[in-house]
């Protein structure tokens, strides 16, 4: 009789299981005089939080969709290997620098490239700016190893990609014509594309937030597609849906445990 009811309580749990994951499997199960299963379903309903999943803390930032995701995923898989990483965030012209364990350090405006566009061209690493058309000035997309060092004139920049020249740094003011520091100053991304294909940040935020984030060892700058998807430019994944997806399998696998049985034949 006992295993008959066994059966009968792993049947049941299961047909709950697979019709909802919400609060209404539990509820249906307390209805029937339950309350074992109930309890068992509720246990995985808190297994299935997204809160244990790794996320970055963007803390009071209103990040893109597209920039949390990859900056989730970062910490979750650890793509950083233990070191401070930046997500560029082309679109919205706005960049996000965090410690290694994904903690926000800072964020801020910054100029990018004035093309549209994810790739650079072979070879502009080693061409004089005035060879660069305007169609030609574009910041690429994809992961890079970024360290510290200094530009010809011994200003401390940032090197995100050596061999095309592409390095995030202070704004450059040298041409008032482009009124690079204005346009970071405004709320808006439509007039944040000026440079050659590098990335310029306020001075103050560059050495308040980016050099002491990079002082000690290099990191890692993410620059987000803007022709792409992200996906298609780094091997990620949403990290809300992996942990639902591997907590949900956990508790299907899981062995209906002598208490549900006690249960049953109690109620």
């Amino acid at each position: 009789m006992r295993s008959i009811m066994s059966t009968a309580a792993r049947t049941i749990c299961l047909g709950l299981l697979v019709a909802s994951w919400g609060a209404e499997a539990a509820l249906a199960a307390d209805n029937a005089g339950m309350p074992g299963v109930a309890a068992a379903v509720s246990a995985g309903l808190r297994a299935t939080s997204p809160e244990r999943a790794k996320r970055a803390d963007f803390e009071h930032e209103t990040p893109s969709r597209e920039a949390r995701q990859i900056a989730d995923w970062v910490v979750d898989s650890g793509d950083s290997g233990g070191l401070p990483f930046v997500v560029l965030d082309k679109t919205l012209a706005r960049v996000f620098v965090f410690h290694a364990n994904g903690q926000l350090r800072g964020a801020a405006a910054a100029l990018v490239g004035l093309a549209v566009g994810d790739d650079a061209v072979p070879g502009i690493g080693q061409r004089k700016l005035a060879s660069i058309r305007p169609e030609e000035r574009t910041t690429p997309a994809g992961r890079f190893v970024a360290a510290l060092d200094r530009n010809l004139h011994g200003g401390e920049i940032l090197w995100v990609d050596y061999e095309t020249a592409i390095s995030l740094h202070p704004v450059i003011t040298s041409n008032p014509k482009e009124r690079r520091a204005e346009r970071l100053a405004t709320p808006t991304p439509l007039d944040n594309r000026i440079s050659y294909g590098c990335i310029n940040v306020p001075a103050e935020f560059f050495h308040r937030v980016v050099s002491p984030a990079f002082k000690a060892s290099d990191g890692i700058v993410y620059v987000l597609p803007e022709t792409r998807s992200a996906r298609q430019v780094f091997p990620s994944y949403d990290v809300y849906e992996r942990a639902r997806q591997e907590a949900g399998s956990r508790l299907l696998s899981a062995p209906v445990t002598s208490q549900i049985d006690t249960d049953i034949v109690r109620h």
